[in-house]
């Protein structure tokens, strides 16, 4: 009988197109992951800081109720964004669906998501507790194609 032999392409470039950490969170504190945009051209991502959704969807006990999300440079330290409940903006649905991303369980629900375009360079996204609430939470970074 013929061999079958597992074939795979791959490119001469890989390259990361997504990142995510999850975490309890203790109360004050914060989960932050860091990532780099290479290249020459600036790159958007899609940034999000979710915990309810990971209750009502997933049924994680003790999720975070309402994160905080922060985008810094890590070159300069500053902040460069930052988004408190993420508000059913439509163009997020379509955008978070086009990169794989799980849907959040609703449109008003208190998780946070940041959409921006990033030159090259270094940069933390950072997820705490509004009023220094702590529970689990998860960061995710997607760069869109």
């Amino acid at each position: 009988p013929p061999s079958l032999t597992p074939t795979r392409a791959l490119s001469a470039s890989p390259r990361l197109i997504n990142l995510s950490t999850l975490a309890q969170i203790e109360t004050g504190a914060s989960l932050t992951a860091g990532f780099v945009v290479g290249g020459a051209t600036a790159r958007t991502v899609l940034v999000r800081g979710v915990g309810p959704s990971l209750g009502s969807t997933f049924g994680i006990a003790g999720a975070m109720t309402d994160p905080k999300l922060e985008l810094f440079s890590n070159t300069t330290g500053a902040k460069i964004a930052e988004n408190d409940n993420w508000g059913g903006e439509g163009g997020l649905l379509e955008v978070a669906s086009s990169v794989g991303a799980f849907a959040l369980a609703s449109a008003d629900s208190s998780d946070a998501v940041l959409l921006v375009t990033l030159a090259p360079g270094a940069y933390s996204a950072r997820v705490s507790g509004v009023g220094a609430s702590g529970g689990t939470a998860i960061v995710e970074i997607y760069e869109m194609p």
